[in-house]
């Protein structure tokens, strides 16, 4: 290889194309992006995988599943026009909430002109995110009724401890305190799926909705399976605003468990709020979580949960970090809690 400054290393080249080097992996592993080898064995991208890269990269944006990009950069035009419609789709979305945002501004200049006031409150009002909901509860055993208030709800929020840390409970209590709330717990494939497959086939929209993003996560690498029939037939069912799902990786493989998170991202903001219980890197991979996530760690002392940026250095992060692990690891340390000494 020459020309080697031409070249970056695959974290140097995720921070280019904008996405996380294990994503960068799994473009490879998938057969989208083949990086070259330096004479010691290391992967490098150089300028022509860069600009691949970067394209995977925007069709990833437009809600293309991996098998799609594929098919797209193959010159297959349906995938496009497809893509491009759902991103107009986004996009129009998108200019309706602006719209409507630029049009209270004007109001309050027009008040403002007039001699009315208008409150800070108004004015705060605007630049808050639109998925923010606030509730305050108690929270229970083991905290012992510290007063705790949910602040700064992303579309996505995952809920992050280690084992008798008390995040079930927490997790409980935010499905209890928000309204129109649903709390989905492990034993929604209980039965196999048998309750989910009669649900869905009860009802022909839930079955449409169910398919279509069968398909998607099919294509995207998924393996289909009674959890993840039962997981969708609870998300897409459409009768809530916000949902709380239980370790969301149970029974999922590796593949699926990132198929299923690629999929909640590109609808992010459409669909209900989410906070998903994870204890899977496949699933919160510190490396990629964008704006519209966030992270509330239970810590292992039984301290209220807290917000983590996801930033080396960042007070919890190392915390979160530790609890996280991929589907392999997480199989093998299952039920394992740690144990720590009394102190005197």
């Amino acid at each position: 290889m020459s020309g080697d400054a031409m070249y970056l290393r695959p974290s140097e080249a995720a921070q280019r194309v904008g996405a996380s080097a294990k994503a960068l992996r799994l473009y490879e592993q998938r057969g989208l992006v083949k990086p070259v080898r330096t004479a010691a064995g290391w992967r490098a991208y150089g300028p022509q995988e860069l600009k691949r890269a970067a394209e995977i990269v925007a069709l990833r944006a437009m809600g293309l599943s991996l098998a799609s990009i594929g098919r797209a950069l193959n010159g297959e035009a349906g995938e496009l026009e497809r893509a491009l419609a759902a991103h107009q789709a986004a996009l129009e979305r998108q200019s309706g909430q602006i719209a409507a945002a630029t049009a209270r501004v004007r109001q309050l200049l027009a008040d403002l002109a007039q001699g009315r006031v208008a409150g800070v409150g108004d004015i705060c009002r605007l630049v808050q995110p639109k998925t923010e909901v606030r509730a305050a509860f108690a929270l229970p055993w083991p905290w012992g009724g510290e007063w705790f208030e949910l602040r700064d709800v992303r579309a996505i929020n995952y809920i992050v401890g280690p084992l008798g840390s008390g995040k079930t409970r927490f997790a409980r209590c935010i499905a209890d305190a928000l309204p129109r709330t649903r709390f989905i717990g492990l034993e929604r494939a209980a039965d196999d799926g048998a309750a989910a497959r009669r649900r869905i086939e009860d009802d022909p929209r839930l079955k449409a909705r169910v398919d279509e993003t069968l398909a998607w996560l099919i294509d995207d690498g998924a393996l289909q399976s009674a959890a993840l029939l039962t997981l969708l037939a609870e998300l897409e069912a459409g009768d809530a605003s916000t949902l709380v799902v239980d370790m969301v990786e149970q029974g999922l493989d590796q593949a699926t468990q990132e198929a299923l998170i690629a999929h909640l991202r590109r609808r992010s903001g459409v669909g209900p709020v989410l906070f998903l219980m994870t204890r899977s890197s496949s699933v919160l991979d510190l490396t990629a979580v964008s704006a519209d996530e966030g992270i509330i760690l239970c810590p292992a002392n039984h301290r209220p949960p807290t917000r983590v940026v996801p930033h080396p250095g960042s007070p919890g992060y190392e915390a979160v970090a530790t609890c996280l692990a991929p589907p392999d690891v997480r199989a093998r340390t299952e039920g394992v809690i740690a144990w720590r000494p009394e102190v005197a």
